[in-house]
């Protein structure tokens, strides 16, 4: 059976290498923030912020003991698509479906996939985290000897700076992961959007802005409109393993020829769209063509197994 290393619903960004530690905290501190000054943050945002800040034991703790483990997709989509997230799904699905139908009509992105996005990341808002964002990436920048947080620390002052957010309302998970769509300082700069156009953008507290964010990520990524990102199939068990995964990419006519079949009731498919098959716990486990969008997703995370699950969950919830 084909097992897959993954690190369940992190950020792509805690898989870096892991270099020595930088040294004493409050020399590293200090550099950071001269870091910060020479970006333009203000000196006020930047004591407001770091000032007094000590490693934070309990982001130590969870980055030390990250759950890297092997896993297979059909435990992984038994748990990740709980009964309980597709009952709070169905709920989300129905009081915010003119909401949903908004983000469509102006992103192209479709309902499915945001829904799923926001299960996963974050149980549709409930459960966002709730460690300091700033004292965080500190601490993750400190024990890693990691530019790439500290990058993120400085984006989060420039946040509170911009006067986008208050520094308390910066909270996340403990590798600095903010808000309903789970972005990262710089995302947020680069990404979120107030769906209404007027404000700041919360991620936190509005849905509206949450799921504007998501879709503006997604269209930014290439999301193309009307498209699915995965859909279930039939494969032979005599199909050769070779010629399958995300790289493999030929079209559906091809899949077709070998024998791989779709299921009733799944929207049609073109001979000629391209197209990988992708058996996630190998021949004789479950089956899936995965198309573009199946990439844009993991812009998001770039996990197969979260991707597949993004996916699931969407067309569980409404069908697409």
């Amino acid at each position: 059976m084909d097992r897959r290393v993954l690190l369940t619903l992190l950020p792509v960004s805690l898989a870096l290498p892991r270099l020595a530690r930088a040294g004493d905290f409050n020399r590293f501190l200090a550099g950071l923030q001269a870091r910060a000054r020479a970006a333009g943050i203000p000196q006020a945002v930047v004591q407001q912020t770091t000032g007094g800040l000590v490693p934070n034991a309990d982001v130590l703790k969870f980055d030390h003991h990250q759950a890297e483990f092997t896993e297979t997709w059909a435990t992984y989509s038994s748990h990740v698509l709980s009964q309980t997230r597709i009952a709070e799904g169905h709920a989300k699905a129905a009081t915010s479906a003119d909401l949903l139908a908004a983000m469509t009509s102006r992103f192209g992105v479709s309902a499915g996939v945001l829904l799923g996005i926001w299960g996963i990341e974050t149980n549709y808002g409930a459960t966002q985290g709730d460690f300091g964002v700033i004292d965080a990436l500190t601490t993750l920048a400190w024990d890693r000897n990691s530019r790439f947080f500290g990058n993120e620390a400085i984006d989060a002052m420039r946040i509170v700076a911009d006067g986008d957010a208050p520094a308390a309302r910066l909270l996340g998970s403990y590798a600095g992961a903010m808000g309903q769509p789970q972005f990262m300082p710089g995302v947020y700069l680069s990404t979120a959007i107030s769906f209404a156009g007027t404000g700041r953008p919360d991620i936190w507290n509005s849905d509206a802005d949450a799921l504007a964010s998501m879709a503006n990520y997604l269209a930014k990524a290439g999301w193309q409109p009307g498209q699915p990102s995965s859909v279930p199939v039939l494969a032979p068990s005599s199909i050769d393993v070779a010629q399958t995964g995300r790289e493999m990419l030929r079209n559906v006519g091809y899949w077709r020829g070998l024998g791989v079949q779709t299921l009733p009731g799944g929207a049609p498919l073109a001979d000629d769209m391209p197209a990988s098959l992708l058996l996630p716990d190998g021949a004789g486990g479950e089956a899936f063509l995965v198309f573009a969008n199946f990439m844009v997703i993991r812009r998001y995370n770039a996990s197969d197994y979260y991707a597949l699950a993004v996916g699931g969950l969407g067309r569980i919830l409404v069908g697409a």
